[in-house]
């Protein structure tokens, strides 16, 4: 950890529940900021479910170019694309069939409603690697069937996926989602799973030497969590890494689940002591395997497990929460977060497609992706390092962001929730209530700035799910494909002036988000 000493740093709070009530709180022991190391390129990234990746994607005679301009949107913020990682738990029901003419073929069970359980791809489904110039992928392989056809689909596919990731398309390979959710039994267990890794992770690396030249490295172990059938800790014991071909440890996240009972968009999503929480054992396994020099991931997070709610995990809440759930992150080493995507799913970033079920769009969360690549700055240029400010309510959070050991931006989210319909849905009757603020005032000693610039996250409230907008611009696919579009009735270019004494002050409605950019003097 890089640890940036500011000669004093306080904070004054002023929230405003009506036009007479107020409160102040003195943050006194934030006398220096422990800050991440740098933030390494493509840390705002995205995992998409295989069964889906041509809708996300296309194919080379028909690219998705939406997507593509959402793409181009991130990266023209962090100086490099997302990376994406193609799995999720269709990878381990995906089986090869060399006579299928497109690039999938899924039939839905009673298992799920949301993906195909039986699923067979074609040669065809390796053209949608080839629509996205400039991305990197992690492709998934099945590791649950042990069968004949699971054998065949491995031997069949790795050469497939070798020959659609060369040219530096390749980030890793990825064997197996989630077996630590594999049918619990005597015999599994963490040799067990160790020994079935190597055993197909070594036929791949024979298929790939013989056919392609692609280069060849895992994340590993795609585990779904911290206390399920499988410790981490103890797979990585057993030898997980014999071969020394992993490069990330990689561990999934969410934050609960759909239909858990309690779950609200204030006390779960818009939740800064929630957040915490919610990765607090992935640390702790993070800490336990520093001594394996890896970078640790989280290969696939969102909101809520079992794609999403409606209503939570689409609405403007949420994007909230995936700002304040990636900066976090970030401030405590996590090294890249992959945001799970999925044709028809309530959490997606975007609908690549129009289906009956889902109008083609970009969705709120994808908004609180824009903010974070902001926040985060260019990470080709600068070496930037994210720092957390401790706040007196869980539903707010603070953020330093240092570029190569200066203090350049700050952000602020503010997670009280507002809705602006009655219903919470953001449909039907408006809330006459009038919204909150809060004043945040920092004073920073130290900080060689005489200005900054303002660029807020806002939508009508937290249950919005359109109306959204980052820095008075839209992303909306109906306005340019995905393209940034500025609105004529937000307000842009605010400035706000530092003091001498490095203290700043900011306005933040509830339910919104501001970020300031320190300018030179």
């Amino acid at each position: 950890m890089l640890l940036y000493c500011i000669l004093w740093l306080s904070l004054l709070y002023v929230l405003g529940v009506d036009s007479s009530s107020s409160r102040s709180v003195s943050i006194s022991d934030a006398t220096s900021i422990n800050a991440s190391a740098p933030i390494p390129e493509s840390f705002v990234s995205f995992s998409i479910e295989l069964a889906f990746f041509p809708d996300y994607a296309g194919n080379v005679s028909s690219p998705n170019t939406f997507s593509y301009n959402l793409l181009n949107n991130l990266g023209n913020l962090t100086g490099s694309k997302p990376a994406i990682r193609v799995g999720g738990n269709t990878q381990d029901y995906a089986l090869y069939d060399p006579s299928l003419k497109v690039a999938t073929n899924g039939t839905y069970t009673s298992s799920s409603s949301d993906y195909p359980t039986i699923l067979s791809i074609g040669e065809s489904f390796f053209e949608s690697y080839s629509t996205w110039p400039d991305v990197q992928f992690t492709h998934g392989f099945n590791l649950a069937n042990n069968g004949t056809a699971g054998h065949d689909t491995l031997v069949a596919t790795a050469p497939l996926a070798c020959n659609a990731l060369s040219g530096g398309k390749l980030l890793a390979f990825e064997l197996g989602n989630e077996p630590d959710l594999y049918k619990a039994s005597a015999t599994w267990n963490e040799q067990s799973y160790v020994t079935d890794w190597l055993n197909k992770t070594r036929i791949i690396k024979t298929l790939i030497s013989s056919n392609c030249s692609a280069a060849y490295r895992y994340i590993a172990p795609s585990f779904a969590g911290t206390h399920n059938n499988l410790d981490m800790v103890k797979t990585w014991h057993a030898g997980l890494d014999t071969d020394k071909d992993i490069i990330q440890i990689s561990s999934h996240n969410y934050i609960s689940g759909a239909t858990s009972p309690g779950v609200t968009l204030q006390g779960t999503l818009m939740n800064h002591t929630s957040t915490v929480s919610s990765i607090s054992s992935q640390l702790t396994e993070m800490s336990s395997l520093s001594n394996y020099s890896l970078p640790f991931i989280l290969g696939e997070t969102n909101s809520l497990y079992n794609e999403g709610a409606p209503g939570l995990s689409n609405a403007f809440g949420a994007a909230l929460w995936g700002l304040d759930f990636n900066l976090w992150c970030a401030s405590q080493g996590i090294r890249r977060v992959h945001m799970h995507q999925g044709t028809n799913y309530r959490y997606a970033a975007w609908q690549p497609v129009a289906t009956s079920k889902t109008t083609i769009g970009t969705k709120a969360p994808y908004y609180g992706s824009i903010a974070v690549a902001a926040m985060l700055g260019n990470l080709v240029v600068h070496n930037t390092s994210i720092a957390n400010i401790a706040l007196p309510s869980e539903r707010e959070a603070a953020y330093l962001a240092y570029e190569d050991g200066k203090l350049a931006r700050l952000l602020v989210v503010n997670m009280q929730a507002y809705n602006y319909t009655l219903s919470g849905t953001g449909t039907g009757p408006l809330n006459p209530a009038a919204r909150g603020n809060v004043t945040y005032t920092f004073n920073l000693a130290g900080l060689e700035s005489q200005s900054a610039r303002v660029q807020r996250l806002s939508a009508n409230g937290s249950d919005a799910v359109t109306g959204i907008s980052w820095d008075g611009y839209s992303y909306n696919y109906e306005l340019d494909a995905g393209r940034p579009v500025v609105l004529g009735n937000v307000t842009t270019g605010e400035m706000v002036t530092v003091a001498g004494n490095g203290s700043v002050s900011v306005v933040v409605p509830w339910s919104s988000a501001a970020v300031l950019t320190f300018l030179e003097c």
